[in-house]
């Protein structure tokens, strides 16, 4: 008994030794939540170059004084009237105002494309006639344009716009070989020279736009663009007759553009290092 009672003793005066040693130690607190300084907020802005190249579809309608003044009983076709694909080469520099929105000047200049078309006429009595029309037009485009970034999902945002300017159309020289078959076949000639006029333009954009890195960006985009009229110069018939100012023109003139373009952007956003490591407390 007395040696159960001596091993209870030794038992307790441990146990009290080993609190009083752990009061004696000095308290560890655990260390406190490590913070992060706050990203300083994007900048959206900045200046940008941008470069286009694209194929253009022009669409007009040819007009002529005399088709004004045709007989009632004139049964008139048109066949084949339209212009060839040609190229456009562009350069611009915009400015990106926020993360939606961005505004641009460009300049292009619209390669020469070739006009053809045929006019059947009957005429009850006196047979009938076939005008062939040769010609064609070259141009320069200058536009103010905006667009809205409508979101970016995988580094491509689609967009749309609107511009507004002028284009200049210089159209080349034009010709109508009209043929009587009435009369065995003969024909007459007429020719016009080259003119140009400066018009108000417009045009509306579609497209999607590919961040390549953070200066460079692809765009691939569809454009609708009106340029106004074509004129055309001075006349004279084949044997050399004056025919005085040409009424033939190129009227309601529009195109269907696709383009590829790149903008640089001038002003590299700002490369920040990795926040200090900073306790609380």
């Amino acid at each position: 008994m007395r040696s159960v009672k001596s091993l209870l003793a030794a038992g307790a005066a441990s146990l009290l030794s080993s609190v009083a040693f752990a009061a004696d130690m000095p308290s560890i607190a655990p260390p406190p939540p490590m913070a992060y300084a706050p990203a300083p907020a994007q900048d959206f802005g900045g200046w940008y170059l941008r470069g286009d190249i694209g194929m253009t579809n022009t669409q007009s309608k040819l007009h002529v004084n005399a088709y004004d003044t045709l007989p009632a009983n004139t049964v008139w076709t048109q066949n084949g009237h339209g212009f060839d694909s040609g190229m456009m080469y562009g350069v611009g520099v915009g400015y990106q105002f926020n993360s939606w929105f961005r505004a641009d000047i460009t300049g292009e200049y619209r390669s020469k494309v070739s006009f053809k078309g045929t006019d059947f006429f009957m005429f009850n009595p006196g047979g009938g006639l076939a005008d062939t029309y040769s010609g064609g037009y070259k141009s320069w485009v200058g536009m103010v344009n905006g667009y809205v970034d409508l979101g970016t999902w995988w580094c491509i945002t689609p967009f749309i716009g609107a511009g507004f300017g002028a284009a200049t159309i210089k159209t080349t020289g034009f010709s109508d070989v009209a043929t009587f078959p009435a009369f065995d076949g003969r024909s007459s000639a007429y020719f016009a020279e080259g003119a140009s006029k400066t018009n108000f333009a417009w045009a509306v954009h579609a497209g999607l736009a590919y961040k390549v890195s953070n200066n460079f960006t692809v765009e691939l985009a569809y454009r609708y663009l009106d340029m106004g009229t074509g004129i055309h110069g001075n006349g004279r018939f084949f044997d050399g007759t004056n025919a005085g100012p040409s009424t033939f023109q190129y009227r309601d003139m529009t195109s269907h553009d696709l383009k590829l373009g790149v903008r640089w952007n001038l002003e590299s956003p700002q490369v920040y290092a990795p926040a200090p490591l900073m306790r609380k407390g």
